[in-house]
């Protein structure tokens, strides 16, 4: 009994004693924490902690290298279970396989050799926010971007493009009071989004400037398209396209992106392009643009929720796979350049389907549901956001895409560039 009490008195003594280590080691990293903060506070740099690593200092976590040691496996001999097994010359289990695909993943260099995808910031097209206000504008749904003034704008378009990343694509949020049903605004040569492609191309002309063709951001109904006794309507909505696109390569646009879903309206905007001499001006269709409940938050940078019912009469049914390939028959017929399939993670079957079928590039919009969600876990501590981040716009490469619009443009690049 007493060999016993003095075995429990000292497995305290041993407790305690840990807790004191432990908490001096935290004690110890909160003070250098402290300190660090402090200093990096004075310089105007963000202090606060992620979740993550505030739950590793408090679990005091730490990370183990792999023990060196060489086992003797000899006394399996007698106790192989599976009649494919057998024992190597060395005295160790071996399976009759000669295929062995570990091998071609055994180091980082063999892995580097025979990879099949990869994900560069020239592959990536980087959505921006504007309006005219002078001040940049948070948009809650959507942590990290902004609705960006547009002396904001040409800083980030030059922070990107000394990232790699060549190319943007641009939404405007227009001032309630110049909406109208038919969208004039859409087409006027002095409004935000031709100002804004003069200032790019000016200060960089080297950056390939992607413009939306829809009417919805300029639209008092938040539609697409006209709307005549609640019915969106479609030629008349494509005849405002083509005015709009024109505009736009008339401002400098490299590239027009109608993201409408009306029928016809790549053709007539192809020719109204020609005709207007705008022939060297590339079309991105908008093939595969699905009526998703992942748009919201896009909507919400843009203030252009419908004003009524949905967008399920020009929009496609998430149902629906072959009507896919019917979009992209027409689109690349009617002089297309690219085809888009959006969103881009629940729809990856689509963009595979789509590069099976056609020979024209693929373009995935990673879109903002998509991005908030992950940002929504990586606050949370529930997901490393670098690598699931890169993770995700791998897959899209793997599934087809040659081209991902997405709004971790400019901080994927970095990390693929070895910056945090």
């Amino acid at each position: 009994m007493l060999m016993k009490n003095r075995s429990s008195f000292a497995a305290v003594l041993l407790g305690a004693a840990a807790c004191v280590l432990v908490m001096g080691y935290l004690s110890s990293a909160r003070q250098l924490q402290a300190a660090a903060t402090t200093g990096f506070r004075s310089a105007g740099v963000n202090t606060r902690l992620s979740p993550r690593l505030n739950r590793d200092l408090s679990c005091g976590a730490k990370v183990l290298a792999p023990e060196k040691k060489t086992y003797d496996f000899s006394w399996m001999e007698d106790e192989l279970i599976s009649p494919g097994m057998g024992m190597s010359n060395k005295d160790r289990p071996l399976i009759d396989q000669r295929v062995r695909p570990r091998r071609n993943r055994r180091t980082e260099g063999i892995r580097d050799m025979v990879r099949e995808n990869f994900l560069t910031p020239a592959n990536m097209i980087y959505p921006l926010f504007i309006h005219n206000d002078n001040q940049n504008e948070k948009i809650e749904s959507m942590p990290g971007c902004e609705r960006h003034s547009l002396a904001s704008m040409l800083q980030e378009v030059g922070e990107a493009r000394t990232e790699g990343v060549r190319s943007v694509i641009l939404f405007p949020k227009v001032e309630d009071e110049k909406k109208t049903n038919f969208g004039e605004e859409a087409y006027n040569p002095e409004g935000i989004v031709p100002t804004a492609i003069r200032m790019i191309k000016e200060k960089y002309p080297d950056m390939t400037v992607v413009t939306d063709v829809a009417l919805d951001p300029y639209s008092n109904m938040g539609h697409d398209g006209i709307v005549e006794n609640g019915v969106i309507l479609n030629d008349e909505t494509v005849q405002q396209l083509c005015r709009q696109a024109v505009m736009q390569a008339e401002a400098g646009a490299d590239v027009v992106a109608p993201s409408d879903m009306m029928d016809g309206r790549i053709g007539a905007i192809r020719d109204a392009l020609d005709v207007e001499g705008y022939s060297n001006v590339s079309i991105i269709a908008y093939t595969a643009k699905y009526a998703s409940a992942y748009y919201g938050p896009f909507r919400d940078a843009l203030d252009s929720h419908p004003g009524f019912g949905n967008k399920k009469t020009y929009q496609m049914d998430p149902a629906n796979s072959r009507e896919a390939l019917l979009e992209a028959d027409l689109d690349s017929a009617e002089g297309a350049d690219m085809l888009m399939v959006k969103p881009g993670l629940p729809y990856l079957d689509i963009i595979h389907q789509l590069k099976e079928a056609t020979d024209l590039p693929i373009v995935a919009y990673h879109v903002s549901g998509e991005y908030s969600m992950l940002k929504a876990a990586a606050e949370r501590g529930w997901l490393n956001e670098k690598d699931v981040a890169l993770e995700t716009l791998l897959g899209f490469r793997r599934a087809g895409a040659d081209v991902i619009i997405t709004y971790y443009a400019k901080q994927a690049a970095k990390w693929l560039n070895g910056k945090e």
